[in-house]
This record gives C-alpha cells, structure tokens and sequence, in this order.
C-alpha cells in the first residue's frame, strides 16, 4: 500500500472516521486504503442490518481484509444504548439533547481510561452509517477522545483535512 500524497501529514497517532451510506464499495475501500487506515472499528449498535449492503459486518470484515489487508473490530462501548438512538431517530429528538446523553455516556463508560482502546484505535478509523460526520456520534467519540488524549490527530473521510 502506498500513502496518499495529497494527504496532510499528521503528528501523533492518526483517527479516521467514515460513513459507509452514499459510497460506493470502490470509493469506500478505497478511501481506507489510500489512507493507510490500518483497523475499521465499527461503533454501531447493530453492525448486522440488512440495510447495510457490503458493510455488514461478516461481509465487511471480509472486504476490508482481502481488498486492502485491513483488520475490523466491532465496538460497542463506543455506540448509544438502543433506547437512546431510538429516541433520538424515532422521536424526532433535537441534535443538541442526543449529542449531551451520548457524551454523558462516553463518560459514564470511562472510554478515555481504557488503555486497550488507545491501542486499538492507533492507525483506525471509525465506522458508522451516517454520510458526513456532523451528525453522528463517530465524530461525537473522535472529538471526545481527542479532549483526552491530546497527542490524537482525527480525520474525517473524505475530508481531507484533520478536524
């Protein structure tokens, strides 16, 4: 695999986030692999819907490892609660409500302390189903993160610039 040149280099550990919807299966693998993305973990709450096409999960982490020899893990401490997406989806819930209870739970779950994730995330980018980032609780982990991990550079694709 070959870097992509017209990516910005980043200083530290690099996060990536993605959305799968309104991408091709080209675009999308090839985004991971022009960006040298070396994990895909999945912070969905369901990673098995038939709704997702060729990103759910078995299909998934098959593609990504023989198209581009990238690893896939499933994390669900980094997703909502069932309660709290439906509420949010189903109840016509307001942006700013949803994004305070899932930072709220990212702190009750204490995701920052955990070593193993730092680990895990090292080179990965997360995967969820929302296009672009802004309303989507992948960019609501990246950003929490970053706050306490302060040496995390995130990039969310195709962006091409760090957030």
């Amino acid at each position: 695999m070959t870097a992509n040149p017209t990516r910005p280099a980043v200083a530290g550990p690099g996060l990536f986030t993605i959305g799968f919807t309104r991408k091709s299966a080209k675009r999308f693998f090839t985004l991971l692999r022009d960006n040298d993305v070396k994990r895909v973990v999945d912070v969905r709450l369901s990673n098995v819907s038939q709704l997702s096409g060729f990103a759910k999960r078995d299909d998934l982490a098959w593609f990504l490892d023989e198209i581009a020899g990238i690893g896939y893990t499933h994390a669900q401490d980094l997703a909502p609660t069932r309660e709290m997406l439906d509420g949010y989806r189903k109840k016509h819930r307001d942006w700013s409500l949803y994004e305070k209870q899932f930072l709220d739970l990212m702190r009750e779950r204490r995701i920052e302390e955990k070593e193993e994730l730092r680990e895990l995330l090292a080179g990965a980018c997360l995967l969820c189903s929302e296009d672009k980032p802004h309303y989507c609780h992948r960019r609501l982990v990246a950003e929490y993160l970053r706050e306490h991990w302060s040496e995390i550079d995130v990039t969310h694709l195709p962006l091409t610039h760090p957030a």
